[in-house]
C-alpha cells in the first residue's frame, strides 16, 4: 500500500473537500461533499460527542445516501455551519427527493475550541456562513494544519489542526482519512518529539522521526492544555472527529464497520484516547465505484486506520502559529530546518 498522489481523502475519485476559517474567531468549518450523493454511516466512541443527523445514519434508518459532511469548531454553536452547507446544496437543487420537495442531508459533529483565546463575542452565530463558504470552496486540493475545523484546535501538549492522508491498495481501491484534532490526549510521547503514530509514517509525512526508543511509555498524561484552560474542567473541551472514505462498493453496514476499524487509528495517534471527555467520533463512507467482494473489507478497515493515525499526526505536525495561540506548535519546539 501507497499514499494516493495528493496523499488525501480527495485521492479517493469524486471527492471535495473546502474550509472556511476565521482567524480572529480563531475557529472554522470543513466540508466533505462529492459529486454525487454517497453511502455513509457513523461509529461514535467518544463519551461527549456533539453531532447533526447522525441518526439518520444508523444502519436501520431510511436514508443511506448522504449529500455532504461537516466538521466544524463551535462546540454546539458549530452545528449550525450544517445548516449552511444545506443552503448551499438546495441553491443547487441537491438533495434527498421528497415528492416535490428537495431536502440535503448533512450529517456534521463538532468540537470545542471556545476557550482557545479567540473573540468569541459574537451577536449572531457565525458557522452557517462558514459551513456554507466551505461547501462553495470544496476542491480535490486543500490545505492541511491551521484551517477549517483545525484552525482553533488543541492537543494535549501542541496546537492542533485539520489532517488527511491516503492509501492505495492492490486491486485499486482507494482509502482515505480526514481530520479534526482536538483531542484530551497527547499525540506524541514525553518530550514533545516522537509521535505516537511514526510506526505507521509513510515518506517522513511528518517529520520522519520515527518511533520513540524509551520504554514503560503512556504512564504521564501530563497536559499543558489542561494547565491552560483554567475556566474549564480539561475533560469537558475535546474531541477528535474524522471521515474515512473509499470507492469500494460498501453497504451501510459496511460503512459503519469501516468507521468501526478506524477508530484504531485514533487509539494509535493519540494517548489516552477515547475517553469520557472526547467527542471521538468517525464517520464512514463510500462513494461505491469499485465493486469488491466481502473478504476485502477485512483490508479496507485496516488501511482506514492506519491513514486515520497518519493523518492526526500531519494535522499537529502542519499546524502554524497565530498571534494569541495558547499553545505552541509542533515546528516551533522542533526546528530542523
Amino acid at each position: 500500500m501507497n499514499p494516493g498522489p495528493r496523499n488525501l481523502i480527495t485521492d479517493v475519485p469524486g471527492l471535495k473537500v473546502g474550509h472556511a476559517q476565521d482567524e480572529t474567531l480563531k475557529s472554522g468549518t470543513t466540508v466533505l461533499t462529492a459529486d454525487d450523493p454517497f453511502t455513509a454511516s457513523v461509529h461514535v466512541m467518544g463519551g461527549a460527542p456533539g453531532t447533526r443527523e447522525t441518526d439518520l445514519l444508523a444502519v436501520d434508518k431510511t436514508v443511506d445516501r448522504v449529500d455532504a459532511i461537516a466538521l466544524s469548531g463551535g462546540s454546539a454553536f458549530g452545528l449550525d455551519a450544517c445548516s449552511g452547507v444545506s443552503d448551499a446544496l438546495r441553491a443547487q437543487g441537491r438533495g434527498f427527493q421528497v415528492g416535490s420537495a428537495v431536502v440535503p442531508i448533512v450529517p456534521g459533529a463538532i468540537l470545542f475550541d471556545l476557550l482557545n483565546g479567540g473573540d468569541k463575542n459574537w451577536t449572531e452565530n457565525p458557522y452557517r456562513d462558514l459551513g456554507k463558504s466551505a461547501y462553495l470552496t470544496a476542491s480535490p486540493e486543500f490545505e492541511l494544519g491551521s484551517v477549517g475545523a483545525g484552525t482553533g484546535a488543541l492537543a494535549a501538549m501542541h496546537k492542533g489542526g485539520l489532517g488527511s492522508a491516503s492509501l492505495k491498495l492492490e486491486g485499486g481501491v482507494t482509502v482515505g482519512a480526514l481530520v479534526a484534532a482536538n483531542p484530551l490526549g497527547s499525540v506524541t510521547t514525553p518530550g514533545d518529539r516522537h509521535f505516537w503514530a511514526a510506526p505507521f509514517e509513510i515518506d517522513d509525512e511528518f517529520g520522519g522521526l520515527g518511533p520513540d526508543p524509551a520504554s514503560g511509555l503512556g504512564s504521564s498524561l501530563v497536559s499543558r492544555k489542561a494547565q491552560m484552560m483554567h475556566s474549564a474542567p480539561p475533560d469537558r473541551a475535546n474531541t477528535t472527529i474524522a471521515i474515512v472514505a473509499t470507492d469500494a462498493a460498501l453497504t451501510k453496514p459496511q460503512c459503519q464497520r469501516l468507521a468501526v476499524a478506524a477508530h484504531d487509528g485514533i487509539a494509535r495517534a493519540i494517548v489516552p484516547a477515547h475517553t469520557p471527555g472526547d467527542g471521538d467520533l468517525v464517520f464512514g463512507l463510500s462513494t461505491c465505484a469499485r465493486t469488491v467482494g466481502p473478504e476485502a473489507m477485512a483490508m479496507i478497515g485496516h488501511a482506514a486506520s492506519i491513514c486515520l493515525a497518519r493523518a492526526i499526526a500531519r494535522a499537529i505536525y502542519l499546524a502554524s502559529p497565530r498571534t494569541g495561540d495558547l499553545l505552541p506548535c509542533w515546528s516551533q519546539l522542533h526546528d530542523f530546518g
